[in-house]
């Protein structure tokens, strides 16, 4: 379940009478490929019914289970504290949203991230029905890494960004946003309950997709394409320096995503102006 930490106007709660939500840990990863006509992505449009940013175009994520805290998980790459560092997180949450990371990724969209030190598993659809126990918990990543003597390939990730939802949102994430290639020979899927569609786009066609009314993103989904946008291929992507610091948008006003404010804001909130907001309000 993706969580983007943008604002909806359905769920916000006004700030100067609710105590403010606690945040939870969540990881989203934008999984890309180099094509054609430059990086793409992949996407899902969640489901009109999903509580949390429903109808809205995502990418793949979710919230940290506390066993993907496990220490005995096996590594290949940059270590728990790299990422503990590239984040500003401990050593125990970061190694929660790597694995939380790699998790929701394999859930979702059935790509997986692990195998040997030097490969990945070359089909996943293999492991069909421990990614359906994952699902439904019945099974910790932990465990399933174990079971078949997999490793944990967090070379194949790279820290994107960092978000944090508003404080008037009735549901919080504290989500640290990753970007993975999409491994040779696998395949990304939409066999999820949470996606009503799924699709690979170029992050440019994306955002006109955003600036025409096909696609509805939360804020940080938009700096991240934008983000992506700006690079030519996967490999300049990945090598790009970044220095990651949380982003929390300022609440304007209590009228829910209209009255954020963060970089760049005007540019996102002048879309809005197409009556999308009313759309998505009365289920159109």
């Amino acid at each position: 379940m993706s969580q983007s930490p943008g604002s909806q106007s359905s769920g916000s709660q006004s700030s100067r009478s609710q105590p403010e939500v606690p945040l939870r840990d969540a990881s989203t990863v934008v999984l890309v490929r180099d094509g054609a006509d430059g990086i793409e992505v992949f996407l899902q449009r969640r489901v009109k019914q999903m509580a949390f940013a429903g109808g809205m175009t995502v990418f793949p994520g979710g919230g940290v289970d506390d066993r993907d805290r496990d220490a005995d998980i096996r590594w290949a790459g940059p270590d728990v504290q790299w990422w503990a560092d590239a984040f500003s997180a401990d050593v125990e949450t970061a190694r929660a949203l790597v694995c939380a990371a790699v998790r929701e990724t394999f859930e979702e969209c059935g790509v997986l991230l692990a195998g040997s030190a030097d490969s990945v598993v070359d089909d996943p659809s293999t492991l069909a029905h421990e990614r359906q126990r994952l699902v439904a918990k019945d099974l910790s990543f932990a465990e399933f890494l174990a079971a078949h003597e997999l490793v944990l390939r967090t070379d194949l990730l790279r820290p994107l960004s960092h978000w944090i939802t508003p404080t008037n949102e009735v549901r919080r994430y504290d989500t640290r946003f990753f970007v993975a290639e999409l491994p040779a020979g696998q395949r990304a899927d939409g066999e999820t309950t949470e996606a009503a569609a799924t699709m690979w786009q170029t992050a440019a066609k994306a955002l006109r997709d955003w600036e025409s009314g096909a696609h509805f993103l939360l804020p940080p989904t938009w700096s991240q394409l934008r983000d992506v946008a700006g690079f030519e291929t996967v490999a300049d992507l990945f090598g790009a320096q970044r220095t990651i610091t949380p982003i929390q948008p300022d609440i304007a006003d209590d009228a829910g995503l209209a009255g954020l404010r963060f970089a760049d804001s005007a540019e996102y909130l002048s879309a809005l102006a197409d009556g999308r907001m009313e759309r998505m309000r009365d289920g159109r």
